[in-house]
């Protein structure tokens, strides 16, 4: 098929400016001109935020030009490397665990072993996602062939993602053109508490978060694939309308029809495959080897890129404030040891180097990080926290965004740092 690529790689700093005719311009004014001072907002903690005041040029010209590179056959190299380490989990526990007596012990072991095929499973979904970026490979054709596969044994619809994702980087933290995890503000908030009478009732008690946090992780993707919840509303379409299977959908240009179609088909192909494999061999086997790893990509993902844009030191931007430059900024990386390093692939330890070009591959990653660490400074984000311990932290601390000055910072009901301007609660 004819490479689309380009449509998505256009998600670093460099090709945005580029196909928008614009120089670089300083990150505490607009594309029309600079602040002298830069905006300040106070965070959750009732910390200071100042609006960084270093250039794109700046933060391209830290990245060692060799940190572009991409090598086709060490891309294809880690695909192998995940694939092999699921048949080898596969083979080994398949065949062994029936063996074991108690019931309890062989319910814990296939436990392990399901939560071991996802983790393998969200390191095919990160490959898939550098496919989406250009950043597998110098070849196109190649990118579009390895993601389309991989993203569609996972049920994630490669182009339609590819390209939403592409527009969530060309406008990330912009509250009226981002495409996914777009806070509440503090008006919209409100209104939705109006709705939901059992929300205004529990929003505050821990349980309330624990089922909200349950209910994101297991159903979080589809839900946003199918309906684009958390991304732009769309009022004039329906929940149908605007989802990522519909190839009219307006989160779409008009020339990406087909191309979603295609995903769709690829969708498609694995449901005929999964119910062959259950019919063939048997229902266990699909559902253990492919259902549950599945709800564990499901789980790692939300949990991946949720915890990436959420956090109670970060901005968002009205529309007369935002640049490139500041959305690329208000990402985080954290730290999820050895499997984020050696099994997600350091999609996590370098989410804000992505957000700056996303055609750097993972492998190369590290190193432009230490670069734009230079540049960005005390601007530069980063949480060793433990992610689970941050997950409910986020949860409870970030509801909405407020700010009168075009720089919006999150806000909580629960009495957690500093609060909202208003009773929130009336």
């Amino acid at each position: 098929m004819a490479s689309v690529q380009t449509l998505a790689s256009g998600s670093g700093a460099d090709s945005h400016l580029e196909s928008n005719n614009l120089k670089p311009t300083k990150l505490g004014g607009n594309v029309s001109g600079l602040s002298e001072t830069p905006k300040q907002a106070i965070d959750t903690h009732g910390n200071v935020f100042n609006v960084p005041d270093y250039t794109i040029k700046d933060i391209l010209s830290a990245i060692p030009k060799h940190c572009y590179e991409r090598r086709l056959l060490q891309s294809l190299g880690y695909v192998a490397r995940d694939i092999i380490a699921m048949t080898i989990i596969g083979n080994i526990g398949y065949r062994y665990i029936p063996l074991v007596e108690s019931t309890a012990v062989r319910f814990v072991l296939w436990s392990v072993y399901s939560y071991l095929l996802g983790l393998f499973g969200f390191g095919l979904w990160i490959l898939a996602h550098e496919c989406g970026h250009g950043a597998f490979s110098d070849y196109g054709w190649v990118n579009d062939l390895v993601g389309w596969v991989l993203h569609s044994y996972l049920l994630v619809p490669y182009f339609s993602w590819k390209f939403s994702h592409s527009k969530h980087h060309k406008a990330t933290g912009h509250l009226t053109r981002d495409m996914v995890f777009i806070p509440y503000t503090k008006q919209e908030y409100l209104e939705m508490k109006k709705a939901n009478s059992i929300a205004e009732l529990t929003e505050e008690t821990p349980i309330y978060t624990f089922l909200v946090l349950l209910f994101q992780q297991l159903g979080g993707l589809h839900l946003y694939l199918t309906t684009n919840a958390t991304g732009q509303p769309h009022p004039d379409h329906s929940f149908i309308g605007r989802s990522h299977f519909n190839p009219s959908s307006p989160i779409f240009d008009a020339k990406d029809y087909w191309y979603i179609v295609l995903s769709d088909i690829g969708m498609l192909t694995t449901f005929t495959v999964v119910y062959l494999w259950s019919k063939y061999f048997s229902i266990w086997s699909a559902f253990i080897n492919w259902f549950i790893p599945f709800l564990w990509v499901n789980h790692w993902l939300v949990f991946v890129t949720f915890l990436q844009h959420t956090d109670p030191t970060m901005p968002h931007y009205d529309a007369e404030e935002w640049t490139f430059a500041k959305g690329a900024a208000a990402t985080i990386d954290r730290n999820f040891g050895f499997v984020g390093q050696h099994i997600f692939h350091d999609i996590i330890e370098t989410h804000v180097l992505h957000h700056y070009v996303s055609r750097i591959p993972f492998y190369n990653a590290r190193e432009a990080t230490e670069a734009i660490k230079k540049v960005m400074k005390n601007h530069y984000r980063y949480d060793g926290e433990n992610m689970w311990l941050s997950l409910w932290k986020v949860m409870r601390s970030c509801q909405f965004v407020e700010g009168e000055n075009g720089v919006r910072m999150f806000r909580n009901t629960n009495g957690i740092g500093v609060k909202p301007r208003e009773d929130t609660k009336n």
